[in-house]
């Protein structure tokens, strides 16, 4: 008898949400609009940086040292992009952006043939470029 009860008022409320309308309010809409633009710019950044590999080159605390490096990584390698980290109470000199060990490890045997000490792969945020 409980059951019978309980179907026949689902039966009943199942009626009723079908025949009932439901009035949206057009400025619903536009906010709807207006968050998938501001989650567009939030997160444009976040597609750009991904998990991956630069090679260090220098670290040290002579900054006169490190900034003859990074000039001399900009005349021997123009298609790597060099980042100057400043964490004291060294410079720290990276470069490149790789996703994978195996994409950096043809320029990482000329760096060492370039600079034969302190030359390592490290794991790094880098930029990649939105496809």
């Amino acid at each position: 008898m409980k059951l019978l009860l309980i179907l026949f008022f689902l039966y009943n409320g199942m009626v009723y949400a079908q025949d009932s309308l439901i009035y949206r309010d057009p400025r619903v809409d536009s906010l709807i609009k207006k968050q998938i633009q501001i989650n567009e710019v939030t997160t444009r950044d976040s597609r750009r940086n991904i998990p991956g590999f630069r090679i260090q080159v220098a670290s040290s605390n002579d900054r006169n040292l490190v900034f003859n490096i990074k000039t001399k990584i900009y005349q021997l390698y123009p298609e790597l992009k060099p980042y100057l980290i400043y964490q004291p109470p060294n410079y720290k000199l990276k470069v490149g952006n790789f996703k994978t060990p195996e994409e950096a490890d043809p320029y990482l045997q000329k760096l060492i043939q370039n600079f034969p000490s302190g030359i390592y792969l490290v794991p790094d945020i880098i930029e990649v470029k939105p496809e």
